[in-house]
């Protein structure tokens, strides 16, 4: 192994690193115990030694130091800066540390009746105090915060006064005394004792030894605040930010924003004031007692009579109107923005309504008040609130009532809503929101008859009853009374011109009287109204599509499509137009949605398979069929398809198919054998529930022939110009090739009704029940 080991030969050049380990061994400090001269120079006094002959001498004749007498060296004598000193050597062994001495002395005992003591110890108890005051504030326990402050302020002036006894002014710890007076404003504060923390706060503020206390300014703007002293308030939010250097952006934002909630807070109570000035308006009008006759007397009687309705009656009850919809109005628009929430603020109105001459009008804000609970949709909140009017006058009761009626029908408690509905009418017969109430009550039963008598009936005391008139149009539609229902829709489209149900009902009803020319002319009125409700699109496009104009009929699906792409209906005529027009590519992406909204369809899938078949992509309706299969592993029509497509391709997995596809047709034919021998042994009775079904069969047939036409049109979709179409096999029957034929029942054509009678009542209450 050493055979390949070279050493370096050894040159005479000089080592550039020689010298650097090399040292004087006159530093040797680890060798001085071995040192003999150096030992006994430490033992001898001062290490002089007797002159040797070779010793150099100074210019003095003295020896020099360092020098070499005799063979010995003369030591060091400059040794008294170290310690060492003549009386300390003698007879003594090296000590430089001075060990030899004993311990130290002990320290001198505190005087604690110094005064420089006291003073620390009484300044340590203030501190302490601030900071119990503090946590105490921090633990909700305000009232024992206070008491450590008020405690920590006495003690400080103590403090003060010892202080200006022992030492000058100057000296007082002025940093001590902005704490304790700042902790002490700031727990009267948090106790709202506001006059005291005020005065605490002008304390430091006037003191100008304190520095920046001018943002204390800030503080007592927020009591003034508290104090709804909104004049102050603003005046030292300004004061602290003309003191504040502009440095400090974030402190003098914060202040601003403290100035701008100041004048909101002043406006809510400029509008508090501005209500009560309302109020007190007085009216200078006669009471209702004056036209009450007080006696028998006749010619009293006749002059009563004479002016209970005169000119100056009908202003006096018109002035009185007005000063109450004022009210109303201007509570309304205050009580949401005068408190923290609209309840308290309605709760602020009412109580001043009642201590003024409107005192009636505090129910009427009480309902306000219910209906925006109701807005919000806090029906719990609002039907407590209604509930407590169950016992008031006639009047008010009706109103209250009529909302509870309005409420339970909407939560479909129909035997309240009649309750309460019968409650209203029979508080208030004249009150049309409550007569409207209990025939929708009506409706909801099925009498169409008697709740068309509780419309007119409101119709008859409130002829401007939009609800009612709208109401009564439906239940002409359900009684079949089609012009009368036409009549009332014509007059409600005179009073409410732009209102997109009026328009639908009126298109509808001339569609139910087969004037489909006048039903596309409102419609197109309705979709000017609303452009984009994909039902009265898709409407259009049904008509259309019964008219036989295609091209329109498409327009107004794929526009009904656009807005709303998840209406099986449209995606099916859409679908079935472009495999009607040959262009059986363009349906695949609408059957695949429609299999997207419905998966557990089979029949969207397989007409996504078929429309790949329809235009020769064999391969992916192959795939697709194959992926239906492990989905729905019992269905037919899946199997003979592939069955066909593997019998046409040349797959070897055409016995498989064959096989599970015998299987299940067994399967159906013992099911169905079943089922015919259940009938069989029924007899008669099975005899009157064919003729019971033959003749539902045949309504429904009539009712539905529109939606029919599509399915027929479908399956009437030629299928003898594919491909495949001339194989061999001839066990598969010719009406499977076409997915669309009568294997797969689908949905009607018919679109649904935009407005459905039955909830009638979501359309036209709205705003019915809202006090006017």
């Amino acid at each position: 192994m050493m055979q390949n080991v070279h050493l370096a030969p050894e040159t005479d050049e000089d080592d550039l690193y020689s010298g650097y380990n090399d040292y004087n061994p006159t530093y040797d400090t680890e060798e001085l115990e071995n040192d003999t001269a150096f030992q006994q120079a430490v033992r001898t006094s001062h290490g002089r030694r007797p002159p040797s002959k070779t010793s150099l001498t100074s210019s003095m004749g003295r020896p020099v130091t360092g020098a070499i007498q005799d063979g010995v060296t003369r030591p060091m004598t400059a040794v008294r800066a170290a310690g060492f000193t003549k009386a300390a050597l003698r007879g003594s062994a090296f000590d430089p540390l001075g060990q030899s001495r004993g311990p130290a002395p002990p320290l001198e005992a505190k005087n604690e009746d110094s005064p420089e003591e006291k003073i620390r110890q009484l300044e340590k108890k203030v501190n302490e105090l601030v900071e119990e005051s503090c946590i105490a504030n921090s633990c909700g326990d305000l009232k024992l915060a206070l008491e450590k402050a008020k405690d920590a302020g006495r003690k400080e002036r103590v403090l003060v006064r010892q202080r200006e006894q022992v030492t000058t002014p100057e000296n007082i710890n002025l940093d001590l005394t902005y704490s304790v007076l700042f902790n002490l404003a700031s727990q009267y504060s948090a106790n709202e004792m506001y006059a005291e923390a005020l005065n605490t706060y002008q304390v430091i503020v006037k003191n100008k030894m304190f520095s920046n206390a001018g943002r204390l300014k800030v503080n007592m703007g927020n009591i003034y605040l508290k104090q709804r002293n909104y004049s102050k308030a603003i005046k030292f939010y300004r004061m602290a930010l003309d003191q504040i250097p502009s440095v400090h952006k974030e402190m003098r934002i914060k202040i601003t924003q403290n100035i701008g909630v100041t004048f909101i807070t002043t406006d809510r109570e400029k509008m508090k004031k501005a209500f009560q000035k309302l109020i007190a308006v007085p009216l200078e009008i006669d009471e209702d007692d004056k036209y009450i006759s007080p006696s028998d007397d006749s010619h009293t009687n006749l002059v009563i009579e004479a002016i209970k309705n005169d000119h100056l009656r009908q202003m006096e009850r018109e002035r009185k109107a007005m000063a109450e919809k004022y009210i109303l109005t201007a509570a309304k628009l205050i009580a949401p923005v005068i408190e923290t929430s609209f309840a308290v603020g309605y709760d602020w109105c009412v109580e001043v309504v009642k201590a003024s001459q409107y005192v009636e009008l505090a129910n009427d804000l009480e309902i306000n008040k219910a209906i925006t609970y109701l807005r919000q949709k806090d029906f719990n909140q609002a039907v407590e609130t209604l509930k407590m009017f169950e016992k008031k006058d006639s009047r008010v009761k009706s109103a209250a009532a009529t909302n509870l009626s309005f409420l339970y029908y909407l939560e479909n408690e129909f035997a309240q809503a009649s309750s309460y509905a019968d409650l209203a009418v029979n508080s208030d017969r004249y009150n049309p929101s409550a007569l409207t109430n209990k025939g929708n009550t009506v409706f909801a039963n099925g009498d169409y008859e008697k709740a068309a008598e509780f419309y007119k009936e409101a119709l008859r005391n409130d002829s401007s009853c939009t609800e009612a008139l709208y109401n009564i149009g439906l239940t002409y539609k359900k009684l079949n009374r089609l012009d009368e229902a036409l009549d009332c829709f014509l007059k409600l489209h005179a009073i409410l011109r732009n209102s997109a149900q009026v328009l639908y009902q009126i298109a509808n009803v001339y569609e139910l009287m087969e004037d489909p020319s006048q039903a596309i002319e409102w419609l197109m009125q309705l979709i000017s109204v609303v452009p984009t409700d994909s039902r009265a699109l898709s409407k259009l496009g049904e008509l259309y599509d019964s008219e036989g104009d295609k091209s329109q009929a498409f327009q107004y699906y794929y526009e009904s499509y656009r807005y709303f792409p998840s209406n099986i209906e449209v995606i099916e005529w859409l679908g079935a137009y472009y495999i009607d027009t040959q262009f059986c590519e363009k349906a695949i992406q609408y059957f695949e949605r429609a299999s997207l909204i419905q998966p557990t369809q089979v029949k969207w899938q397989l007409m996504v398979a078929s429309c790949f078949r329809r235009s020769g992509n064999y391969q992916r309706a192959l795939d697709t069929y194959k992926d239906i299969h492990r989905k729905f592993p019992e269905n037919v029509e899946c199997l003979r398809f592939l069955v066909r497509l593997c019998t046409d391709i040349g797959l070897k997995e055409v016995q498989e198919y064959a096989t599970k596809l015998k299987k299940l047709e067994k399967m159906k034919e013992i099911r169905e054998q079943r089922i015919k021998s259940g009938r069989d042994s029924s007899g008669g009775a099975r005899g009157k529930r064919e003729g019971s079904a033959g003749s539902d069969s045949g309504q429904n047939c009539s009712a539905s022939s529109k939606g029919e036409r599509l399915s027929a049109k479908l399956r009437a979709l030629p299928g003898t110009n594919e491909p495949y179409e001339s194989s061999s096999n001839k066990e598969i029957d010719a009406s499977y090739l076409d997915p669309l034929g009568p294997q797969i029942e689908r949905p009607k054509t018919a679109a649904k009704k935009r407005i459905d009678e039955d909830d009638f009542a979501d359309e036209q209450l709205g705003d019915d029940l809202l006090p006017e």
